[in-house]
């Protein structure tokens, strides 16, 4: 067979040499619908070239690989956490040691007064010199003005005397604590290393300088006194210092004076009579004292009266009321030879309210010397 052949419908429309010059480039629809169409895969389209990514196979591990690999992972997590501990232990900066607090040191001292106690209403009384200028309660205990110091800020220093403060008003002003009914609004501001002593002072006080409980705090025996007036006359200072550079100190120096009757005779209205306690007070707290609002209370110096001297001021402070005398007895004897703690021995003279010496300028309440002439009596 010679030449092209012929569709499978028969020769096309036009014949060779017709108008269709491109009629050898046409495929009619018979020829379309006779050719075989085959789409080939990617893989065959490929034919033999190699693959740019090849799937490797996955490695089998041996046997107990994977649990040697957990062990060791344990190993390592309990060396590192051994390693923070023994660093922890052995910090090259030294810790601060638990500081604890010193026993009180206390002395009391009882004034006597040269003549008969002076009567009178509390309103006369506290007009006389210089007790007129006396605030009443809480208002005669002022804060001096706060400034920083090099290890305590002013917030620190100002929790410091408000604290100071605390303690004045409930050891001092506080009805209940001056009849002796409760101790709890005392001893819950001082420092626990302290509340030992202070219990056996108040159960069992001794004129040792250590266990007098009318130095942590002002008491009186109900069943003698009781308070004319509950508006107690109160004029001090206070005062502030670092001590080292974990501690702060302050002193407070306040006279309280109160009018006072019998708990059981006729309640007169001018039958009352002054008492003074001037109480110095140093205290001393570190930044967890500041932190729990409480103090320790280091040294106390307290002196009282009208009483006598051999009022033995340990337990209960022992007024002279109006009209009463100091008895001739001095202070309670001391032996030197004795063995044990000595015991102190010291008696004052109550200068009368608004007395100087001939050509002395008047005397502050502030001044040693302003509410007594102490001096040891025979």
């Amino acid at each position: 067979m010679t030449g092209r052949s012929e569709p499978p419908n028969g020769p096309p429309e036009n014949p060779e040499g017709g108008e269709d010059e491109y009629r050898s480039l046409v495929f009619d629809e018979s020829f379309i619908r006779s050719a075989r169409m085959q789409e080939f895969s990617a893989q065959e389209r490929m034919g033999e070239h190699a693959r740019a990514v090849r799937t490797l196979p996955e490695p089998v591990a041996p046997a107990g690989h994977g649990s040697r690999a957990a062990i060791v992972l344990v190993v390592l997590i309990a060396l590192a956490f051994a390693t923070a501990v023994y660093i922890g232990f052995r910090n090259p900066y030294p810790q601060p040691v638990p500081r604890r607090a010193e026993p009180l040191r206390t002395t009391v001292v009882p004034l006597a007064p040269r003549a008969a106690v002076p009567a009178g209403s509390p309103e006369r009384l506290y007009r006389a010199a210089p007790l007129s200028g006396f605030r009443i309660g809480a208002e005669g205990i002022n804060f001096p003005s706060v400034r920083r110091t090099q290890n305590f800020s002013d917030s620190q220093i100002t929790t410091a005397l408000a604290t100071v403060k605390d303690y004045l008003v409930e050891s001092s002003l506080n009805p209940d604590v001056l009849t002796g009914q409760v101790r709890r609004p005392v001893e819950q501001l001082l420092d626990p290393d302290q509340r030992g002593q202070f219990e056996r002072s108040l159960s069992s006080p001794a004129d040792d300088g250590l266990h007098a409980a009318t130095g942590w705090l002002v008491r009186f025996d109900p069943a003698q006194v009781e308070l004319a007036d509950p508006q107690i006359r109160v004029q001090g200072t206070l005062s502030y210092t670092e001590d080292g550079a974990g501690t702060l100190e302050v002193v407070s120096d306040h006279t309280f004076t109160y009018a006072l009757r019998p708990a059981d005779g006729p309640r007169k209205e001018d039958g009352a009579s002054l008492f003074t306690v001037r109480r110095e007070l140093h205290f001393r707290f570190d930044r967890e004292d500041l932190r729990l609002h409480r103090l320790e209370l280091r040294t106390a110096h307290v002196q009282a009266g009208p009483q006598s001297c051999s009022a033995g001021a340990t337990g209960t402070l022992r007024p002279l009321l109006a009209g009463e005398r100091a008895d001739d007895r001095g202070p309670a004897a001391t032996d030197p030879y004795a063995s044990g703690r000595p015991a102190a021995a010291l008696c004052g003279t109550l200068a009368p309210l608004g007395a100087t010496p001939s050509g002395a300028p008047p005397r502050t309440p502030q001044d040693p010397q302003a509410l007594r002439e102490f001096r040891p009596r025979p």
